[in-house]
């Protein structure tokens, strides 16, 4: 690869990596990330340790839960006993991936507590309880805005949004 390549690829996982921290996701899992988004072929552990200039053990805990968002998967080849690694390759399809994910793992927990909360101070002051079921509504909103955009096949969804908002 050549010596340009390798700096705008550097850069790339650098922005990639700051992204993530914003998104409340750690640098290096988003540059592993960014990593396989854009590597040609499937990668092993050794060698996204060896790109990224990370630890086995990091490099392992990042790749897991990577999959375990479903954005990455496991690829085996056959006659190789390495386990080797690749990114959903179509943005949008992995958009709606982390969508379903986040909200699963964040949005419906949270839902959740608002609604128990909201049972069990039945008799707390007026003013707690209306900013709880403000909150409430609001996440009930996000919720089932990210559940319509986890189950769109195809990116019709996204210039109707634009739409909306460049009016």
């Amino acid at each position: 690869m050549s010596k340009r390549f390798e700096e705008v690829r550097a850069k790339f996982l650098d922005a990639w990596g700051n992204m993530g921290v914003t998104w409340g996701i750690g640098r290096t899992m988003a540059q592993i990330h960014g990593l396989l988004m854009t590597a040609e072929k499937p990668l092993s552990t050794d060698d996204v340790m060896r790109e990224l200039a990370i630890s086995r053990g990091n490099a392992n805990t990042n790749l897991r839960a990577l999959a375990g968002w479903g954005i990455v998967r496991r690829v085996r080849r056959p006659g190789d006993r390495k386990e080797y690694f690749e990114s959903e390759k179509d943005t949008w399809t992995m958009l709606c991936t982390v969508a379903r994910e986040r909200k699963r793992r964040e949005i419906e927990p949270v839902i959740k507590s608002l609604e128990s909360c909201l049972r069990e101070a039945e008799r707390a002051p007026a003013a707690f309880r209306e900013r709880l079921e403000s909150l409430l509504d609001i996440l009930k909103a996000v919720d089932l805005l990210m559940g319509q955009l986890a189950q769109q096949q195809t990116n019709s969804v996204l210039p109707k949004l634009l739409k909306v908002f460049r009016q």
